[in-house]
């Protein structure tokens, strides 16, 4: 590969299914970019909340600074420590994989549950190998956050420019939930990058990433469309799964930061 390729934009998910924060460096851990996907939302039977059933999740809007996460949904606004939580574990199941949790703190739980409307309560993964995820291709276990899967997910722009030339109405990256985006040469190669580094970080490339109804949510205002599901599903199916991006794990911890060349 002779195309120079680099790191366009950078997104973590503090919270699962909520909206993302654009960085211009992050620190890759094994588990994720520091801060991705450590909190979620579960409800009174201790299942994970999602934007597949309650697509208003997309409006909570995090903010990280000076040690405190701050959420915003319309004009209310509730903050907490990203260090704080309650004692008591909690057995909660993120997919298929069985993980570990505790509670952040009542009032928070409380302030969710009043502007969704039911009762839930706001959780953390306190660390590494409170949760493992299998990979059935590779038959290795990696220890992960309380994303989908894999700790990261990996878009080229060219993929993203190759489906919008078929959509009506355009979108962006962020219907698709990346924390890497990266300038590409032609569409959904990085389907087909085996390993590369990234700033201070080599990173390797498990599977591309099966996509969900989620990414018919329109992060801007929270409403179901029908694509680009039904777009991309005509040309990216595989074996029953519509395939978009890629998930990567990485092999070291380190910084890395927009404007990074790719090295493979």
């Amino acid at each position: 590969m002779n195309a120079i390729y680099s790191v366009k934009e950078i997104y973590i998910y503090p919270i699962k299914s909520l909206a993302g924060i654009s960085l211009k460096s992050a620190k890759a851990e094994e588990m994720g970019f520091e801060n991705d996907r450590r909190w979620m939302l579960i409800d009174a039977e201790n299942q994970m909340l999602t934007q597949r059933e309650h697509r208003i999740m997309s409006q909570f809007y995090p903010q990280i600074s000076n040690g405190k996460i701050s959420i915003t949904f319309q004009d209310q606004k509730h903050e907490f420590s990203t260090d704080e939580h309650l004692e008591n574990a909690i057995a909660v199941n993120v997919w298929d994989d069985k993980s570990e949790v505790v509670e952040v703190n009542h009032e928070t739980s409380k302030w969710f549950s009043q502007h969704l409307g039911f009762e839930c309560k706001l959780v953390k993964i306190i660390k590494n190998g409170d949760r493992k995820h299998e990979s059935s291709r590779l038959k290795e276990t990696f220890n992960v956050s309380l994303a989908d899967g894999y700790p990261y997910l990996l878009i080229g722009s060219k993929s993203l420019d190759f489906l919008n030339e078929k959509l009506d109405e355009k979108i962006t990256i962020k219907r698709f939930r990346p924390n890497i985006v990266i300038s590409t040469e032609n569409p959904h190669e990085e389907d087909d990058f085996k390993t590369f580094t990234i700033g201070e970080v080599q990173f390797k490339n498990i599977k591309p990433c099966g996509r969900c109804v989620m990414v018919n949510n329109d992060p801007e205002n929270g409403r179901l469309k029908k694509e680009p599901l039904k777009t991309l599903s005509k040309y990216r199916n595989v074996d029953n799964s519509v395939l978009f991006g890629t998930n990567i794990v990485s092999l070291n911890s380190g910084i890395i930061s927009v404007g990074d060349e790719v090295v493979f």
